[in-house]
């Protein structure tokens, strides 16, 4: 008699490859010519590990079967033989000689980082990362905006889960464009499949890279390196835009500066200050000080009722500005503008309960410029 638990656990291993549509295990052609070469690199040694396989399995099934003991078979004595010595060191020579030509060729196309038409550099932090347009005033950091909800499975996860940045990096499309890659404080792994990079950022040490992406479109990626307990929250997104819409992006940035400037100047409520102050907190705050100001205890600090939020102003600016050393507490000084260092810190100082006070963007001005 068939037994039931048996025939359901046989059909729930035949439905499995059905039902996982998104299942793969091969490489990606990707968007690069690099990356498709990476990847006729990777299927060439494929087929030549499987033929290898096929032979030397094919013969060693074929002595079992063909040469076994009940077949009368008797085994052949003999000590050395010259010619399968040379055969057998002639035959991988040639093997290893066939792979080396194309992965030579691969390797020496993409350590090839001259005539660059675009540098940028790119800083890991934890946990996001910093892209500085060398010759360009264009600075800025990309940050995770998956809502915590997802992350805490209180909502649908998206389609772009833990994959979503606030500020993509921005190139354009035919450009050679050379990435320049260090760390803030750990080591980190700027790594992007479909354009065949992946280059280790490293404290205190410059590594190099580039691309050149012929057709605009988005790739993302994610740190690659285990660099701490909030790793799998570091996405990447490259955005790569066709030469007029890079220069509109570019005269963008230009204005983007000029209003961040402007709002700079302007005197603002406390009820903006809380309004703008939320949404930077619910970005960059929240994930470890969590959204209700909580804290996880032994890990990160609460700050409802916290005496940095109802005592003295300049002490939590200086925090919030320069970290502190020590603990997992960044310098957000060079990460936001002054507006929104000022809107953070007075919605902290007022949300929850907390009876701190205001803090203008002219105190965190002063400061910055001490």
């Amino acid at each position: 008699m068939i037994r039931i638990d048996r025939v359901l656990l046989l059909t729930s291993v035949c439905y499995v490859p059905l039902v996982s549509a998104e299942w793969q295990v091969n490489l990606i052609e990707g968007a690069t010519d690099i990356s498709r070469s990476v990847y006729d690199l990777h299927m060439i040694i494929f087929y030549i590990c499987v033929a290898i396989a096929v032979v030397v399995f094919g013969i060693m099934f074929w002595s079992i079967i063909w040469h076994r003991k009940s077949r009368g078979a008797k085994a052949a004595h003999f000590h050395e033989s010259t010619w399968v010595e040379i055969i057998w060191t002639i035959i991988p020579v040639v093997i290893l000689v066939s792979m080396a030509v194309p992965a030579s060729t691969t390797l020496i196309q993409m350590y090839d980082k001259n005539n660059a038409d675009l540098d940028i550099q790119i800083t890991g932090y934890q946990w996001k990362w910093r892209y500085k347009y060398l010759n360009q005033d264009i600075d800025f950091f990309s940050s995770l905006t998956t809502p915590q909800e997802q992350i805490n499975n209180q909502q649908a996860k998206s389609e772009h889960y833990l994959l979503e940045v606030d500020k993509p990096l921005v190139i354009p499309a035919g450009k050679k464009v050379r990435f320049l890659l260090t760390s803030n404080d750990v080591i980190h792994s700027w790594w992007v499949p479909a354009l065949a990079v992946k280059k280790d950022a490293i404290p205190g040490f410059i590594n190099e890279s580039w691309t050149l992406v012929d057709e605009p479109g988005i790739y993302r990626g994610q740190c690659a390196e285990l660099c701490g307990r909030d790793h799998g929250f570091m996405p990447i997104v490259v955005e790569v835009k066709s030469p007029a819409d890079y220069q509109l992006w570019l005269a963008e940035q230009a204005n983007l500066k000029v209003a961040e400037q402007q709002s700079a100047q302007r005197q603002m409520s406390q009820a903006e200050l809380m309004a703008q102050g939320e949404q930077v907190y619910k970005a960059r705050c929240a994930a470890c000080h969590q959204p209700e100001g909580q804290g996880i205890p032994g890990v990160f600090p609460g700050l409802v009722g916290s005496k940095l939020m109802t005592g003295d102003a300049a002490e939590h600016i200086n925090v919030v500005l320069f970290g502190r050393s020590g603990t997992a507490m960044q310098a957000f000084g060079e990460q936001l503008s002054v507006v929104d260092l000022a809107s953070v810190i007075t919605y902290e100082r007022n949300a929850w309960g907390n009876q701190g006070g205001s803090v203008t963007v002219q105190q965190i001005n002063a400061l910055l410029k001490e």
